[in-house]
């Protein structure tokens, strides 16, 4: 069963932060500097917090996953912003 995360990242390192951005753009879709929206099964989820251990160094830097639920039948109902206007990033399926 697919979940939706959020998930953000405090990188100490400009050299690392740019790696982890890079790693996640394979994950999921940018939603701000440091934070993305990823919409990914067990096996995604467990294949990018590898890849991101990997990149991280765990004494200086953090990950947070936020589990917003399963997307089977989710909508988005509302996202709210102070300044730029959010624009909803679209949930659609990907055939690989």
């Amino acid at each position: 069963m697919r979940h939706l995360y959020i998930v953000s990242y405090d990188i100490s390192d400009r050299a690392r932060w740019a790696k982890v951005y890079k790693t996640m753009r394979g994950f999921g879709e940018h939603l701000q500097l440091s934070v993305f929206q990823c919409d990914l099964t067990p096996a995604q989820k467990v294949r990018m917090k590898a890849a991101l251990s990997e990149i991280i160094d765990h004494e200086q830097d953090q990950v947070v996953f936020i589990d917003l639920g399963p997307t089977e039948g989710r909508e988005v109902k509302e996202i709210e912003a102070i300044g730029r206007p959010m624009e909803v990033v679209g949930r659609e399926p990907l055939v690989v």
